[in-house]
């Protein structure tokens, strides 16, 4: 049977009958509940009071889509919060509440949301070229001139996402080498169908048999596992794990990593879909990697969707159509004309050099001040440059290797969740942060401003 719909709370429920304003104040002035799960449930109360015409809007969409999501990432309990529309660095919601935005479309929404050069290029692509014209068109190859430019790679290929990307990279390397298994590590992401969260691949992942699953951050394992195993086509590697969120790959395992592909003749793969943006180069240039192929995504399509893959010469060769024999690889939208344009713009006049460095030093910042804060409590900072991951975790470990480390505390992640949206702060529930370009430092201040209350407030729940 499918759920029912959600209910509101009555008219004369104590919380709703304050009114919106009111209910806000009320939320700064809790009082101390007898446990966490005490403070979850008075703050989801005041969360379905502030957020009726969103419930609304949840109960009429779960009439057309299960569970009225097509994205499960942002699915929340008790519903999700429905945004009307975005302006810069934040997003408004239905129910008439300004956020500033943290989540940023998961490290794609950089520029922002109304950012001046996007959306001139924009109207002038609509204007002057025209939406998908099927047929090839001088945007797609001044764009991956820029992005071969950038990051050092001999050709490159487009796709419409992340996913995309990985997958066309795997069947690359599995044409190159004539081999068919793939290594990837507990606590991977490498997409939709590429799901390695448990340890082992995630039951809606595709070619289930083919995968042979490492311990991610141990050097020993990801040799042993690389070079013992036979059939070896791709070794698949986040720098930073994105779903961890932002468990950081250290430098020792990633060179280890590559060196162990290249020993088992195998292609390396380095998933850069989020991690592209923490420096000019990626976090290829700062970690000092070359790897075969590089899957690329978010950001680089300028805000709309985009994935790419590209690398060296002869493993990308597998793709050039002149050769008879060569893999077939389409998509009407590969190569669209708005997604060509923005990207284009955005990697050549707003996310410069100069910029990616000023900026990701601007998160770092941000994150040390988080630690900081979160010193002596179950709170957890981890990542690099303006991607940032916040844990809830039982044991306060400080440093998170693989997600076997990961203990959470999800009702003190839930509450984290929650009062931060009172707080005016659009956070994905599992504690990712990208930042987004425009965010101006006194937001950043607020946040760090708003995790201290928050864990002062409840130092008695938090505290090691």
């Amino acid at each position: 049977m499918a759920p029912s719909a959600i209910t509101p709370p009555a008219v004369d429920d104590p919380v709703v009958s304050l009114g919106k304003q009111q209910s806000l104040r009320v939320a700064d002035s809790h009082e101390s509940p007898a446990t966490a799960y005490d403070a979850v449930e008075a703050a989801k109360a005041r969360f379905v009071a502030r957020n009726q015409t969103s419930l609304k809007l949840h109960n009429e969409a779960a009439q057309s889509l299960p569970g009225g999501n097509t994205r499960s990432l942002l699915h929340n309990a008790p519903f999700p919060v429905y945004m009307e529309r975005g302006t810069g660095y934040q997003v408004i919601s239905e129910d008439g509440d300004t956020y500033t935005d943290l989540v940023g479309e998961l490290t794609a929404g950089l520029y922002g949301h109304s950012n001046p050069i996007i959306h001139a290029t924009l109207k002038s692509t609509l204007d002057n070229v025209g939406l998908s014209l099927g047929a090839t068109t001088k945007l797609e190859s001044q764009h991956a001139r820029l992005i071969c430019e950038r990051f050092q790679l001999d050709r490159i290929r487009f796709t419409n996402s992340g996913t995309e990307a990985n997958l066309h990279a795997i069947q690359a390397a599995r044409r190159f080498t004539g081999k068919r298994k793939v290594v990837v590590f507990t606590g991977g992401y490498h997409g939709a169908v590429f799901c390695f969260s448990s340890g082992k691949p995630a039951s809606n992942n595709i070619d289930l048999s083919d995968w042979v699953v490492a311990e991610y951050n141990n050097v020993e394992d990801a040799k042993s596992t690389i070079e013992s195993t036979s059939d070896v086509a791709a070794v698949l590697v986040e720098g930073m794990q994105g779903a961890g969120p932002c468990i950081v790959g250290t430098d020792e395992f990633l060179h280890a990593v590559q060196a162990s592909a290249k020993k088992a003749n195998a292609v390396f793969i380095l998933d850069e879909v989020m991690t592209s943006r923490l420096a000019p180069g990626g976090l290829q240039s700062v970690v000092g990697l070359k790897p075969d192929i590089t899957s690329f995504g978010k950001y680089l399509g300028g805000g709309i969707t985009f994935g790419a893959f590209g690398g060296r010469a002869d493993v990308m060769a597998v793709y050039d159509p002149r050769d008879g024999s060569a893999l077939a690889h389409s998509g009407t939208f590969n190569n669209n004309t708005l997604g060509m344009a923005a990207g284009f713009v955005g990697l050549s006049q707003i996310w410069t050099p100069e910029v990616a460095t000023s900026f990701n030093a601007v998160g770092d910042a941000l994150r040390k001040r988080l630690q900081g804060a979160a010193e002596g409590t179950k709170m957890t900072v981890t990542g690099r440059g303006s991607i940032i991951g916040i844990h809830f975790l039982q044991d306060g470990c400080k440093q998170l290797f693989d997600i076997k480390d990961r203990k959470d505390d999800p009702v003190l992640k839930e509450l984290f969740w929650l009062e931060m949206l009172e707080d005016g702060f659009w956070i994905t529930r599992r504690g990712s942060i990208a930042l987004i370009l425009s965010t101006p430092q006194s937001e950043m201040d607020r946040l760090v401003g708003g995790v201290e209350t928050f864990l002062k407030r409840y130092e008695r729940l938090v505290k090691l």
